[in-house]
């Protein structure tokens, strides 16, 4: 005769009843957490198509942990700490997402394909009719990436763990994805998850830093008639190929994302409609939707609750705030360099969260002055931020791995 009783059952109840009460309440915990995400997406104060799958993913993979062989308590949803062949055949098998992990995520592929979407949403004529403006807003938002750097080390991080942290200060996720892979592979899943988070968070707090440090009126500044040049597609092609080309030539490590973004935009300005749509669509919306969902699988209390992942998110945190910082720092000093003819909130659009950040400024301007238009700038310091963010990645890489 089987005996059963209700925790033989019911074995996520079981696991959480028999955890120490750090690794309970960090369950529970993430479980609401991954709950407020959701309703934060869903209400579009955080990017949904990242924050829904991701808050799911975070709420169903705490919940779901069971007893395994031997005891030991798991999930059966994707083990990011495999690296026996062995064991990743068996686990492939095994854990329905261990696929899209292994094969995606933990080789930077996921990043790639993501960057290709990006490459195609991009215009990069915003950058070459002002190139120095963007470029010099794109390093002042950068400035949390330097900033956390020696901090993350004063506090007993390594220099690759430290420059894998300090990369969220750019605000690029596939970047800090890849470079962590690269840099700190044993950090690579709380980094990854801490600065994806932190992305989503910078759609609904930065419009609440831009409105405390700079007034209404300032907000207002309109730039319609800064039109600059005109740039043809197929000047357009020929500085993405040019770039392209350059930079995987100094920073061959970083030679894949280089590749990615800009075969992106040589799709979009050669006019191949078909691959556009592919790129843009299909493309970046299921590696983005299966991003979150993987990212969210990922944040079970044991791995996120080490000692080391408080300093990542305060690390993280600090990185991106003293980022829009220094955007808005760059973007002040233009503002008295033209004879307060520059808005300044564009500073925040170098902080290179494509296109949400651009966008946030552009609202925050509409709401201050209805006819105001600063969106071809602050595309332009977007994607300059992008490009600038690539670039310190690969520095960091070449030079610390």
């Amino acid at each position: 005769m089987i005996h059963l009783n209700f925790l033989d059952l019911f074995q996520g109840v079981a696991t959480l009843a028999a955890a120490e009460p750090k690794i309970m309440f960090g369950r529970i915990f993430l479980m609401l957490l991954g709950f407020l995400l959701i309703y934060l997406g869903a209400k579009k104060v955080l990017e949904p198509l990242l924050m829904i799958p991701m808050g799911l993913g975070m709420s169903s993979v705490n919940a779901g942990v069971m007893f395994l062989e031997g005891g030991k308590a798991g999930t059966l949803f994707v083990d990011p700490l495999v690296s026996s062949p062995v064991d990743v055949i068996n686990v492939l098998q095994i854990n329905w997402l261990q696929p899209i992990y292994t094969l995606t995520f933990s080789n930077g592929l996921i990043a790639c394909l993501v960057f290709m979407g990006i490459g195609v949403l991009l215009d990069v004529g915003y950058v070459m009719a002002r190139p120095f403006q963007s470029m010099f807003i794109a390093l002042f938002a950068e400035m949390g990436t330097f900033a956390v750097f020696p901090l993350a080390i004063a506090l007993g991080l390594t220099a690759p763990e430290a420059a894998s942290v300090s990369t969220i200060g750019g605000a690029d996720g596939p970047m800090v994805l890849f470079t962590s892979l690269i840099l700190a592979k044993q950090l690579f899943v709380p980094i990854t998850v801490v600065g994806y988070l932190y992305l989503g968070l910078t759609y609904g707090g930065y419009p609440y830093l831009i409105k405390w440090l700079v007034p209404k009126h300032i907000r207002g500044i309109s730039m319609a008639a800064d039109r600059g040049p005109s740039i043809s597609r197929s000047q357009k092609l020929v500085f993405a190929v040019v770039a392209c080309t350059l930079l995987c030539l100094l920073f061959p490590v970083a030679a894949p994302l280089f590749f990615s973004l800009f075969v992106g935009v040589a799709v979009r300005e050669s006019g191949l409609e078909s691959f556009t749509k592919l790129l843009s669509e299909t493309v970046l919306y299921g590696a983005t939707f299966f991003l979150g969902l993987t990212l969210g699988v990922l944040c079970e209390a044991n791995t996120l609750l080490e000692p080391t992942v408080l300093k990542l998110l305060l690390l993280g945190m600090m990185a991106l705030l003293i980022s829009a910082l220094g955007g808005l720092l760059g973007g002040y000093i233009l503002y008295f360099v033209t004879g307060k003819k520059f808005n300044p909130i564009i500073g925040i659009a170098g902080v290179s969260c494509v296109p949400t950040t651009a966008k946030v400024v552009q609202k925050i301007a509409t709401e201050a002055n209805p006819s105001a238009i600063i969106l071809p700038q602050a595309l332009g310091a977007n994607i300059s931020g992008v490009i600038t963010s690539a670039i310190i990645a690969g520095a960091f890489v070449s030079l610390l791995r």
